[in-house]
């Protein structure tokens, strides 16, 4: 075990665990334990709403997975990967304040909860709960491979001894602190990993300047250095289509759209997360994937994508800062899983559990018993999907995206913005976003050179918006005050 480098990554996990259980006091003495357990009693301030959407949003794939395809293609990923800046900024122009109101009127604790309120449709909800539980059961399990592999990278450890160590950080915090814990690690780890960026500096410095980096990749590979990749894989219209799944159809993320509902009641909150999400989603997107291509001229011969960043940051920088540094992607990998886990288990229990099973629970006891005991036992079925660990994951991160994008966005946006939208529509649109998006993406591919989720989302919004009965909504969701405004 290299100790200077494993030992800020050791420092990191304790740290995670006392937050864990700081923040479960304020959860136990809470009286309303489902809002405070799963939206942190919506008293997010601007700074920490934005930090914990965009640590939510970035994962492996951002710090590892992402870098590592950059690496192999050069430029034209960094393209792509900075479509993603506009992340936080979509999220809450179009959901903003009037899905923050609307949800605190329909006393919404999950996104799920907003569907059953709008569209007075068990159908829409166990279908939503299903959609969720199964594209993000994969991401998850995904997300925890990687941040085994990084323990075991960094410390020596067997694989399956660095996946039981990262599985229990997780599971403490998450399940005693709920989603209070979350955001205060979020914040946390989301400057660690604004911090982890410094990496871009010292890789330029190893390659002998920019100029020089940039004669070294052309040397290698002239398409390196284009926005269409070495082989022109990546067309005009798919790089354009990119702008659906990784821009706007990010709206249709449950575990970040769940995130505009928690916020303080004042839009000075909401303001305050547009601009410094954008700042730090831009410095966290264009510093990681930048540095997997300049890591090309400085190691030219990685042949494992996944393994670029660690190596790199080894290699560049002095072990105690590397170890530093590289506590960034195990905090990526940290703050997605456990935005993942509660939202699964939210699904679980307060959606179809609370809703159609026992709907007399007590908030403060059974509820409180279950939420936690279904967030351990998925965690631990997670746990053992990820003993023998898959393929590819970025890739199986970005179908899951595809997939919840598919069945949710315009449920989501058209059921706050248009009236007529009802039951029958929303569950056309989810049954046909999703099936189609399955049936692309397994037999067709890039189908007309556009990426697989384009077509399902303007199949979805077509069913939708087929449907011409009157909605069950009634009109005064749609009469609601504005939040107070904070000069």
């Amino acid at each position: 075990m290299m100790w200077s480098v494993a030992l800020p990554m050791i420092i990191f996990l304790i740290a995670v665990f006392i937050i864990g259980l700081y923040a479960s006091r304020s959860v136990q003495k809470s009286g309303n334990f489902l809002q405070d357990y799963f939206l942190g009693g919506r008293q997010l301030g601007g700074f920490l709403l934005a930090m914990t959407m965009v640590t939510t949003y970035a994962s492996a794939s951002s710090f590892i997975g992402g870098p590592g395809i950059a690496y192999q293609v050069g430029l034209s990923w960094v393209l792509l990967a900075m479509i993603q800046v506009v992340t936080g900024y979509f999220v809450l122009t179009l959901l903003g304040k009037k899905f923050a109101i609307m949800a605190r009127k329909m006393k919404a604790v999950t996104m799920i909860d907003f569907l059953r309120e709008r569209y007075q449709s068990k159908w829409v909800v166990i279908l939503s709960a299903l959609c969720i539980i199964i594209f993000l059961f994969s991401s998850m399990a995904a997300q925890w491979v990687g941040g085994g592999r990084m323990i075991q990278s960094v410390t020596g450890l067997n694989y399956l001894t660095a996946l039981i160590i990262f599985a229990a950080a997780v599971l403490v915090y998450v399940i005693i602190g709920g989603f209070r814990a979350v955001v205060i690690t979020d914040s946390i780890q989301g400057v660690v990993m604004l911090l982890g960026t410094v990496l871009i500096i010292a890789t330029i410095l190893a390659g002998g300047g920019l100029p020089h980096i940039m004669a070294t990749l052309r040397h290698i590979d002239p398409g390196l250095i284009t926005p269409y990749g070495p082989h022109h894989q990546f067309s005009p219209s798919y790089i354009s289509s990119f702008w659906v799944l990784v821009g706007i159809g990010v709206v249709g993320l449950p575990q970040v759209a769940v995130r505009a509902m928690s916020y303080k009641k004042n839009s000075k909150a909401m303001h305050q997360a547009l601009i410094i999400g954008t700042i730090v989603v831009g410095g966290i997107m264009f510093g990681m994937h930048f540095t997997g291509v300049l890591a090309r001229a400085v190691m030219p011969n990685i042949k494992v994508g996944d393994q670029v960043m660690p190596l790199l940051a080894m290699k560049v920088l002095p072990h105690p800062l590397a170890g530093i540094v590289l506590a960034a992607p195990m905090a990526a990998i940290m703050t997605t899983v456990n935005a993942l886990l509660l939202l699964v288990s939210s699904s679980v229990v307060k959606d179809i559990y609370l809703n159609y099973i026992k709907p007399d629970a007590s908030d403060q006891q059974q509820a409180k018993g279950l939420s936690m005991l279904v967030t351990g036992i998925i965690g631990l079925l997670v746990l053992f999907m990820a003993v023998h660990p898959p393929n590819l994951l970025i890739w199986l991160n970005l179908f899951a995206f595809g997939g919840l994008e598919a069945a949710f966005i315009w449920p989501i946006v058209l059921g706050l913005y248009w009236k007529k939208g009802n039951a029958y529509g929303a569950l056309a649109a989810i049954i046909i976003g999703v099936g189609s998006y399955i049936v692309i993406q397994t037999f067709y591919g890039n189908l007309l050179g556009l990426h697989p989720v384009v077509i399902p989302v303007i199949l979805s919004l077509f069913w939708l918006l087929d449907s011409q009965l009157n909605s069950t909504c009634t009109r005064e969701v749609f009469e609601l005050p504005e939040l107070k405004e904070t000069k």
